[in-house]
Order: C-alpha cells, then sequence, then structure tokens
C-alpha cells in the first residue's frame, strides 16, 4: 500500500508539471511580439516576394523570431521611433540553417533567375558567393541578427530607403553615394537609432543589424519559424 501510494503520489506531480509544447522555443529565443506587440512583421521568406521566388525551407509563418536580448533592444528602438511617429518593418529575424542551405541550392541551379531583375539585375547569379551575397553560414541563424526597415506611423508606407531590401548590388551600401538627401537622411537615422541601441550594420546592407555581444555568437540553430 505505501508504494501504490508513492507511485500515485508521483504520477499525480508529473501531470502538475508544465507540458513542453511542440511550438516551445528553445531557451533564450522569444516570439517578438510577446516583447513588443505593435511591430510590423514581413517575413520575406515566408512569401514568395524575395530572390529566389518561392517560400524558404523552414518559415512555417509570419513569425518573428529573436533572442530575448534582442528582442529586448529591439523595443527600445521601436519606443524611440514612435515618438517621432514612426515604426519598425522587420522583414527577417532568426533565421534556420535549412534556410540558408535552400540558398545555397538556390544559387547551384543557374537557370532559376525568376526574380534576377527585381533582386539582382546586374549581378551574374554564379557570382553570388563570391560576392558575399549568399554564404553557407548567416548571422541570422544565431537569433541576434535582424533585417528591417523605418515606416510611417500613419500609413504604415516604408521610407525611402534608396534600394530595395535584399537588393544586391552597391545602392544596399549603407554609404553609398548616388542617393538623394532624403534617402541619405533615412538610412542615417536608421542607423542611429540601431546604433544607439546596441545593434552593428553590416555596411554592405542598410537593412542588416545585428546585437553586439550577442548570446549565441558561435551556434547556429536550426529550428523551425512557426
Amino acid at each position: 500500500m505505501k508504494i501504490l501510494k508513492i507511485v500515485l503520489s508521483v504520477y499525480v506531480l508529473v501531470c502538475l508539471l508544465p507540458l513542453q509544447g511542440a511550438d516551445e522555443l528553445p531557451k533564450g529565443f522569444v516570439y517578438v511580439r510577446d516583447i513588443i506587440p505593435d511591430i510590423q512583421v514581413e517575413l520575406r521568406y515566408f512569401s514568395d516576394h524575395n530572390f529566389v521566388g518561392d517560400t524558404i525551407t523552414g518559415y512555417k509563418a509570419n513569425t518573428l523570431i529573436l533572442t530575448h536580448q534582442a528582442a529586448k533592444a529591439l523595443k527600445k528602438v521601436q519606443n524611440e521611433l514612435q515618438q517621432q511617429n514612426l515604426c519598425l518593418l522587420v522583414y527577417d529575424g532568426y533565421r534556420p540553417q535549412r534556410a540558408v542551405n535552400h540558398f545555397m541550392s538556390w544559387a547551384k541551379n543557374l537557370n532559376d533567375t525568376i526574380n534576377k531583375q527585381e533582386f539582382y539585375p546586374d549581378v551574374e547569379k554564379r557570382h553570388l558567393f563570391r560576392e558575399e551575397y549568399i554564404a553557407t553560414r548567416s548571422g541570422h541563424s544565431r537569433g541576434s541578427t535582424v533585417d528591417l526597415t523605418i515606416i510611417d506611423g500613419n500609413t504604415n508606407v516604408p521610407l525611402d530607403m534608396g534600394s530595395p531590401y535584399d537588393f544586391f548590388g552597391k545602392s544596399s551600401w549603407v554609404d553609398h553615394p548616388n542617393l538623394t538627401e532624403i534617402q541619405k537622411s533615412n538610412r542615417a537615422l536608421l542607423q542611429k537609432v540601431m546604433l544607439k541601441h546596441q545593434f552593428r550594420n553590416y555596411p554592405k546592407e542598410w537593412w542588416h543589424f545585428t546585437l553586439r555581444w550577442e548570446p549565441f555568437p558561435k551556434t547556429y540553430f536550426d529550428f523551425e519559424v512557426e
């Protein structure tokens, strides 16, 4: 009888423990809308509006995921921009390694150029690796890198940054000289507010920022975005 009581007690204890759901994130990661409920998200790799022209492997929802530290820092950026009636629009955050593998496979198929005119009109597809537009590893897979822009708080229209998101060309370089004064000003605003809150930029992509002192600097994750 004593043994039966012990077994029943253990059973009850186990039943009361919280179950790990299928959608539970790895420790250290969060759903960004839990931290920033009003952030605008348009994950391009969950759509076909990207340089590949198709939904990318590993993206199963328009759900922005980042490390907890990156999400908290991004909230400070959002709060500051809102004081100017501006907001963030995020194109990509955490990116599974399987998505990067998809990019690599696509890049090897030189005949697949469905979206060349929009995203890489002046670059030969066979040179995308050499010119570092595509790599075998991405900082996004570490969870603290984000691609984003600024939008008008009233209209939700993105500010003019001088090139589209994910455009493979020199017009995407932060210091590209052939920009209007408005475009330069918009880029400078994005750079200033992101740097202030501890995000460093990749100079060849005005939209690409990584949190300083990121928590997983050498770990590339592969869980799906869902």
